[in-house]
């Protein structure tokens, strides 16, 4: 049985699993910041005098995007005995669209151009757009300033994608009522990325969120309000509830190997 549901209004599972399919899907796309950057390249006066409007800067329909390769940059070959493969569409050269599109430009640079940036130098370049950097500094914030704004989702790992949808989560309007799964986040993290993360998922729960972490690395184990340490042992040997409390209470319990590890 569940107590205090009347006090949370969702559960939201932030998983390792892809933000999607094909190329076609981004950074930019998944967190809603590209909205805002097609809205920067439509009130151009380059986009006003050749009438285009905001779709024309959409890779996902008819318009502006390079019809060889719909959009994608890449095209997929299906092999028969193998996993497909994508490769760069040789008419557009992974720029996703026709260069009618690409003659507008904002600042110098070009729509396939900002995509290609990084997310701490979109961040910089859109510095006078609120709405676009509060959307990119949770991306930041999250350790992904390296990644590329249109960088294609299919080469993503577990983690990049996982942080994607965590940054995601961070830039929407907070109810303070809703209750976060994580599991095992800091799979292939950097020492230095886990401590990013750690900060992030404080901020959650600071604007009043529960956030539920399955997870080995002692250092979030250690940062953690309350601890449910399931075993004794892995497999069979597990699966029950050795100890619960705080991560010093963990510490004193001699049956708890978690708990030895944290002294």
């Amino acid at each position: 049985r569940i107590e205090g549901l009347e006090n949370t209004d969702k559960a939201i599972l932030i998983d390792q699993s892809p933000i999607g399919r094909t190329p076609r899907s981004n950074p930019a796309t998944y967190t809603g910041v590209f909205d805002p950057v097609r809205d920067v390249f439509t009130s151009t006066r380059e986009a006003k005098t050749l009438g285009f409007k905001k779709g024309r800067f959409s890779f996902n329909v008819r318009g502006g995007r390079c019809e060889a390769c719909e959009g994608q940059g890449q095209i997929k070959i299906e092999m028969q005995f193998m996993s497909d493969i994508w490769v760069t569409c040789d008419v557009c050269h992974g720029k996703r669209y026709n260069n009618q599109t690409l003659e507008v430009v904002y600042r110098g640079k070009n729509i396939a151009e900002v995509l290609d940036m990084t997310i701490d130098e979109a961040l910089e370049f859109f510095h006078a757009h609120p709405q676009i950097e509060q959307k990119l500094e949770t991306l930041s914030l999250v350790g992904l300033g390296y990644m590329q704004l249109g960088q294609p989702a299919t080469t993503l790992s577990g983690g990049e994608a996982q942080r994607v949808k965590l940054a995601t989560e961070l830039s929407r309007r907070a109810t303070g009522r809703t209750i976060y799964i994580l599991d095992e986040p800091t799979t292939g993290l950097h020492f230095v990325d886990v401590e990013r993360l750690l900060r992030v998922l404080k901020l959650l729960v600071q604007k009043g969120n529960s956030v539920f972490v399955i997870e080995h690395n002692l250092d979030v184990i250690k940062n953690s309000d309350w601890v449910i340490d399931l075993g004794p042992e892995g497999g069979d040997g597990g699966g029950k509830v050795v100890t619960v409390g705080k991560p010093t209470d963990i510490a004193g319990v001699k049956s708890s190997y978690t708990g030895q590890y944290l002294k």
